[in-house]
């Protein structure tokens, strides 16, 4: 399909490392061979340096907020990864607000489900009484139609008479 006059650049979308993988130095993106030859130069010289700056730095105080503040970004989501042997299955895992309330409400339905089959809820009263009033008038119109039967038999009877 046409795209118009400008054509977008062939190189694809932008991938950014996250602070994890620049710890790990395993960035998504293939490295060269040279840039992995300067690299391992540099890690050598760094290590020296660290464990000279490691010295160094038990004894130096840190400036300003820096003793106080790790910065770090609060809103990264850090991967929860256990392995088999470290679960503890003791534990309970903690649900959240919404998955409490949901339960809690289907127990209160069951719970008023059960005092509605034994007739204590006010709806169950009501129904009752509904129930046993129209009984009573079925009741009441079967009796008279059994004597408008009976009736109407006595008639026949008679008039054959």
């Amino acid at each position: 399909m046409g795209r118009g006059k400008f054509k977008g650049k062939p190189t694809g979308r932008r991938q950014f490392s996250t602070h994890e993988e620049m710890v790990a130095g395993s960035s998504a993106r293939p490295r060269t061979f040279r840039q992995e030859v300067a690299e391992d130069v540099e890690e050598e010289e760094r290590s020296e340096e660290e464990s000279e700056e490691e010295s160094e730095d038990e004894s130096e105080k840190r400036k300003g907020t820096q003793g106080i503040i790790e910065i770090e970004n609060p809103n990264l989501v850090k991967p929860k990864n256990l392995k088999a042997k470290n679960i503890d299955l003791d534990k309970t895992t903690e649900l959240s607000r919404r998955e409490r309330e949901e339960i809690e409400k289907q127990k209160a339905h069951e719970r008023y489900m059960k005092l509605q089959e034994q007739g204590k809820t006010e709806q169950a009263r009501k129904d009752l009484d509904r129930l046993a009033l129209i009984r009573q008038q079925r009741a009441d119109a079967a009796k008279k139609r059994e004597e408008e039967k009976a009736a109407k038999e006595q008639k026949k009877a008679e008039a054959r008479k």
